[in-house]
């Protein structure tokens, strides 16, 4: 795949200038997103018709148009595939590796974007998506390797998704039963409410955003929330950023806020 990648890069308008060293680092980071959408058992192996139908494919494929610097276009910010993106996914990861030793421990990572997300939900990314040593590791403690940390990264980027979400849904599922009760999102949302107080927030009652989930799921066994119910409700996403990182519940509390200037600036004559 990483090969299939760099054949297209001669093509692909935004991308003939990469600089040679970071090829190989490019189609590494640019074949992940194929497996992480593409391969949704993980067998570490794509349908080629599913691959060619994917809209990963089709993103890639949008680097043909020229940038403006070229004569067209801006860079889209928000693809994955750009240059840009991937220097900065790079960048991130090399600067979370403290001890640079290639890998990241629980503490690193929970530096990620400004460490927003809670303890619990990287001790859970860890249990669920971390690999654990192999011979050798003398019983250290296991770290995220680059792999693993392109999975998180596009886990959290891309929530809204079946494939995000049920990244997040492992996370989420303290007890490993396949659904949550109102003590998993009591236990998680406990996490995010401590931030958000030392954050010189209001305070705000556990229980009402929990009952406030509930209310967002609506779930088809009133007692348990599954994946299926999260991806049915339209706004798993959300539910899983409120429940994992204060900054997305932050975002949740100020919606219409943020609507509302978002609105303003729509309607803002150009300059």
């Amino acid at each position: 795949m990483e090969a299939y990648v760099r054949g297209l890069i001669p093509n692909l308008a935004q991308l003939r200038h990469i600089p040679s060293p970071f090829l190989s680092m490019y189609s590494r980071i640019a074949a992940r997103k194929f497996y992480f959408f593409c391969d949704p058992l993980r067998r570490g192996k794509l349908c080629i018709k599913k691959v060619l139908l994917s809209n990963c494919l089709a993103e890639l494929m949008e680097l043909h148009q020229e940038t403006e610097e070229e004569g067209g276009g801006t860079e889209p910010v928000d693809n994955w595939f750009s240059l840009s993106s991937a220097q900065r996914i790079c960048d991130t990861f090399l600067g979370l590796d403290k001890d640079m030793n290639g890998t990241l421990s629980k503490e690193e990572v929970h530096a990620y974007a400004d460490g927003t997300l809670t303890k619990i939900f990287i001790e859970r990314v860890f249990d669920e998506h971390v690999r654990r040593g192999g011979r050798g590791s003398g019983g250290k403690a296991r770290e995220m390797d680059f792999e693993s940390f392109l999975d998180f990264v596009l886990a959290l980027e891309n929530r809204d998704t079946p494939e995000g979400l049920t990244y997040l849904f492992k996370c989420l599922d303290l007890q490993n039963r396949g659904f949550l009760t109102t003590v998993d999102v009591h236990t998680l949302f406990r996490d995010v409410h401590q931030k958000w107080i030392e954050g010189g927030n209001y305070d705000l009652c556990i229980e009402d955003v929990r009952d406030e989930v509930w209310d967002m799921v609506k779930p088809v066994d009133p007692l348990r929330i599954t994946l299926t119910d999260l991806l049915a409700c339209c706004q798993g996403g959300t539910i899983a950023s409120m429940l994992t990182d204060v900054r997305g519940f932050w975002a949740h509390d100020n919606r219409e806020n943020l609507l509302q200037d978002e609105e303003e600036i729509a309607d803002a004559p150009e300059e």
